[in-house]
């Protein structure tokens, strides 16, 4: 049968382009859908604040009235300014076991690059390092979590045979939370906390960390600034997030310190995974959706580190160790067992060289892929 590509042009087809997905991976164990509504918040350009200096383009594939597969196209023009790269991304990519439905979606996607004057392609990436992005290369039989991609094992090898390359690696990481703070984590974080004149700041409500959230944005861009293919986030996109991350946050796994004028000096965000809650609600928050992420975050043996960050003037001195003392000392009042990290640069060796105090297992690895143009 005839394979098709057809932009997405309307409501419709956006919404089919979001659902795709759980129909592709429908009965696996180790898919984790998406929250529905932020996937369509993400895509729709009237309402990402990325969309104000992006150019976007999404493709569904067809096999008769059937759709097969999906692509987003993204040209992040601060990206461009930024690094000097004038590549286009591709995102949000998924296929049938179908060679062909694959080489048709790249063809599609690669086609209008190329006309926006692009020299190149990489991806998975989204509009911005809070996407998901990094194509699963190891890992396939582990569950998945909230903030991360899922794919079958057959990708790597289809965009590959289409000329694509890596270009770098993240990894994650599952640690062991023992029955009592590590010694070692004590000492280092109790002289860093002396020597330095820092405190953690105890969060009681989801709502107190809104005074601190822009410092939190502001430590980010600096912090992740020189990062593979990093880019600040503006103030629409701040507040943006603000909203969407913070506002049902558990604040006893928001890990702030502060200095003593009570200036932020460091931050870790974890979450209780919401993996197995996503699963059963297929992503929807109702009609019992809720009710399950809400369970789930009072009530689980395993947490996602969303991010850990250090103010670049301390970094070196022993914060990273008052942020984990109270990462597992939130771990220990809850119950939580595992902690599972977020994918982490292979490149990055300060922050991995961190998990050596734990019992750790790399069960993960996803891939950014890159393809130059051939000029005419």
């Amino acid at each position: 049968m005839d394979i098709h590509v057809e932009e997405v042009k309307n409501k419709k087809q956006l919404k089919q382009f979001v659902l795709f997905q759980n129909a592709l991976y429908k009965n696996n164990p180790y898919y984790v859908p998406s929250l529905y509504f932020d996937e369509v918040n993400t895509l729709d350009p009237e309402k990402n604040p990325a969309c104000e200096f992006c150019d976007t383009r999404y493709f569904l594939a067809y096999k008769g009235k059937k759709i097969v597969g999906r692509i987003a196209g993204i040209i992040n023009n601060r990206y461009i300014e930024i690094w000097k790269n004038k590549y286009a991304r591709f995102g949000w990519v998924d296929f049938i076991e179908d060679p062909a439905v694959a080489e048709a979606l790249f063809n599609a996607v690669e086609i209008w690059a190329k006309e926006q004057g692009m020299s190149g392609m990489q991806g998975p990436l989204g509009f911005t390092d809070f996407d998901k992005e990094g194509l699963l290369v190891e890992g396939f039989n582990v569950l998945g979590t909230l903030p991360t991609i899922y794919n079958h094992p057959y990708y790597p090898e289809y965009i590959e045979s289409m000329g694509y390359i890596k270009e770098i690696d993240w990894v994650e990481y599952k640690i062991k939370i023992p029955n009592e703070l590590q010694p070692d984590i004590l000492r280092i974080a109790n002289i860093a906390e002396r020597r330095l004149k820092l405190k953690v700041v105890h969060l009681k409500k989801a709502k107190d960390v809104l005074p601190y959230a822009k410092k939190i944005f502001e430590l980010l861009n600096d912090g992740y600034r020189q990062l593979f293919g990093f880019v600040p986030l503006t103030d629409a996109q701040v507040q943006a997030y603000t909203k969407q991350y913070f506002s049902f946050v558990n604040p006893d796994f928001l890990q702030v310190v502060v200095d003593s004028k009570n200036e932020l000096a460091a931050i870790a965000i974890t979450m209780p995974s919401l993996s197995k809650a996503l699963q059963k609600s297929k992503g929807r928050l109702f009609p019992f959706g809720f009710m399950r992420l809400l369970r789930a975050i009072k009530h689980n043996d395993a947490v996602d580190l969303y991010l850990i960050t250090v103010r670049k003037d301390l970094q070196g001195k022993g914060v990273n160790a008052i942020l984990m003392r109270e990462v597992q000392d939130a771990c220990l009042k809850y119950g939580v067992k595992y902690v599972y990290t977020a994918p982490e640069l292979e490149t990055n060796i300060n922050v991995r060289g961190q998990w050596k105090y734990y019992e750790n297992e790399q069960d993960k690895r996803r891939r950014c892929y890159i393809k130059l143009f051939n000029k005419a």
